[in-house]
């Protein structure tokens, strides 16, 4: 029997997730991205950061509970996740903000000096105390992305990504729109959460896991790469500012960098870019269906942690689970 033919707009994280998902359960798929790329919109500028536990401190418990599977899907669809747990730090002058972190998570244990430097020697002597989620990880996400599209073509599916629109969209089954922002023309409750990052080059740091600095204006997280390549992102400013970065945004996440170590005042920087996470009003992603058009929005700052749980959403409408009597 011959799968459905389906749509999926768009070659972020949510688009591609899906479309390998709905590609593994027998549906014959397109993907089909304006932007002219893989990762065109705002997953290209993620940190890659699989971490439930600490995103419970400010997300509701659905997305807790919703992307606790996520590391084990990307597991099973990439090959370089990096399973080491997340340290959260702060300055001796921001501690009640680690001790507020503290009370609005689980799944962690409070470390001292000694284990900081036992889990990341290049720290040692840099933090009294630090929180360890031990169960999190993380991935490359521009490697991950273009992984999945890899994956789409051994699996037969076909990728378009260009401005134009070469196929009729009445020989499809079913259409998933997971266009991010650029869907605000038809859900304008969506607003744009900026995403500011990033990357260094430092030779002579080593870190082997996300680190969370915690500040009490831009919290922000320094992502480890390889060949010593760091990411150093903040994801949690309310602008729909389409600009590139600012003087001032480079100068706080440099000086996050630096806190973190000194080493960074030597770092080369490689890349400064910004772009726009999509939120709806509660921060909660959603799936939404009308007729046979399905619609995968407001992944806010979770589109690699939660898109494996929306996608089996998406699956279950158009691959409905058989009853069992």
């Amino acid at each position: 029997m011959v799968g459905p033919h389906v749509l999926v707009q768009g070659a972020g994280v949510a688009g591609l997730v899906t479309a390998v998902s709905l590609a593994e359960k027998g549906a014959r798929v397109t993907v089909h991205d304006v932007g002219g790329r893989i990762g065109a919109g705002a997953s290209w500028f993620a940190g890659g950061m699989l971490a439930p536990w600490c995103e419970g401190e400010s997300a509701p418990d659905e997305v807790t509970e919703d992307s606790l599977t996520s590391l084990a899907w990307w597991k099973e669809h990439v090959n370089d996740v990096t399973e080491a747990g997340t340290l959260v730090v702060a300055p001796s002058r921001d501690t009640p903000e680690l001790i507020r972190f503290g009370r609005r998570t689980s799944h962690f244990e409070t470390i001292n000096t000694e284990k900081i430097a036992a889990l990341e020697p290049d720290l040692a002597g840099r933090f009294d105390k630090a929180l360890f989620f031990p169960s999190e990880g993380h991935v490359d996400p521009r490697k991950a992305l273009h992984t999945l599209a890899q994956h789409l073509i051994t699996l037969k599916a076909t990728l378009t990504l260009t401005p134009q629109t070469i196929y009729d969209k009445g020989q499809f089954d079913w259409i998933v729109n997971c266009t991010g922002i650029n869907a605000r023309k038809t859900q304008p409750e969506l607003r744009g959460m900026r995403g500011e990052m990033v990357l260094l080059r430092c030779p002579d740091l080593s870190l082997h896991r996300p680190i969370r600095m915690l500040h009490p204006r831009i919290p922000v997280y320094i992502v480890p790469r390889q060949e010593h390549i760091f990411m150093v992102g903040a994801t949690m400013v309310e602008s729909d500012d389409q600009r590139g970065m600012t003087v001032r945004s480079i100068m706080e996440l440099l000086n996050a960098a630096y806190t973190l170590h000194p080493a960074f005042a030597e770092a080369e920087i490689l890349e400064a870019n910004a772009g726009l996470r999509p939120a709806y009003p509660d921060n909660i992603p959603k799936v939404m269906r009308e007729g046979k058009h399905i619609s995968l929005n407001g992944m806010y700052r979770h589109g690699f942690l939660l898109s494996p749980a929306r996608a089996q959403e998406i699956c279950n409408i158009i691959f409905p689970p058989t009853s069992v009597n």
